[in-house]
């Protein structure tokens, strides 16, 4: 048996509660880990609240990426074997001792990146490799970033700035520093921020990534020089009303093994802002849901 946190029914934090579960078996296109660091998304509490639909019967394992050491692989997989140090999605949940990654969706960890930093790659600094490839920028020009501040807008700016692109971000008061230190340019949010918008970029903007959706991304997408040109990852609708899409997500090793490759670089830092052990779960799904978590929160576990 391995431990593990997850919930027992839909619903609020009162569901979650740790798990005994079978050590896990790797099927076709599966990958057996020793998991060592796995991340913390709103994806987590979002799915325990049934937002992506009740299709699973509780109890179920939270958590969707982790990073470790392969302890075991399916019989048709030939890109890993026992002993290996990777990182990808767990599509069974994430949050446990040992989980299965989808080998499709596992790359390898570079030596010189930590387990931590891998396991903070595969949701939202994907997400936002993939925002960026969709939105197509071309060095020089200027991106928008709607809710810069967490972890996917983190990434975005980094990347982005890596590129040439001059990256303005809506956050609060208290995150504008950190959004300094990524090289992009805070904008405060609220009232009149499609005015502070005009004063930091008089000639508009060349795209936008919207992270938070509602009147957050309606208030600023004037500011758009070519209406259209905006991508969502929170709000499928208004994005399309406004002419934009939402996100196609990728999904590949490749991706993983690009934002790797950035992090081995010196390009890209996840931001990890804490780090807890499996035993304070519950605290760090709450640090998240409150929705003032900067950067990137991680559970650690298995250390050698």
């Amino acid at each position: 048996m391995v431990k593990a946190f997850g919930f027992v029914a839909y619903g609020g934090p009162e569901q979650q509660q740790f798990l005994d579960r079978p050590l896990p078996v790797p099927g076709p296109g599966g990958v057996r880990i020793e998991v060592r660091a796995a991340g913390v998304n709103p994806a987590d509490w979002k799915k325990r609240e049934g937002w992506f639909g009740t299709v699973a019967e509780p109890p179920l394992v939270m958590g969707s990426e982790a990073a470790g050491v392969v302890t075991a692989v399916g019989d048709d997989v030939d890109a890993f074997a026992v002993g290996d140090e990777v990182f990808g999605i767990a599509p069974g949940g994430a949050f446990a001792e040992q989980v299965l990654l989808s080998a499709r969706a596992t790359a390898r960890k570079p030596p010189t990146v930590g387990f931590d930093q891998a396991a903070a790659l595969p949701v939202a600094a994907a997400t936002a490799y993939d925002a960026l490839r969709q939105l197509d920028l071309n060095s020089g020009e200027t991106l928008l970033i709607v809710g810069i501040s967490g972890g996917v807008g983190s990434a975005a700016t980094q990347i982005a700035r890596a590129r040439g692109i001059t990256v303005l971000g809506t956050a609060g008061a208290g995150s504008a520093d950190h959004v300094r230190s990524l090289g992009g340019t805070p904008v405060r949010y609220g009232d009149g921020v499609a005015d502070r918008l005009r004063e930091a970029a008089p000639d508009g903007v060349d795209a936008v990534l919207d992270l938070v959706g509602g009147t957050a991304v309606r208030d600023v997408a004037g500011a758009l020089r070519r209406p259209g040109r905006l991508v969502s990852t929170a709000d499928r609708a208004t994005i399309e009303d406004l002419g934009g899409a939402y996100v196609k997500r990728d999904g590949t090793a490749a991706v993983l093994t690009a934002l790797a490759d950035l992090v081995a670089a010196g390009t890209l830092n996840a931001q990890i802002s804490a780090r807890y052990p499996l035993e304070h779960a519950a605290e760090a799904i709450a640090e998240v849901e409150s929705g003032h978590a900067r950067g990137k929160l991680i559970l650690e576990m298995n250390r050698p």
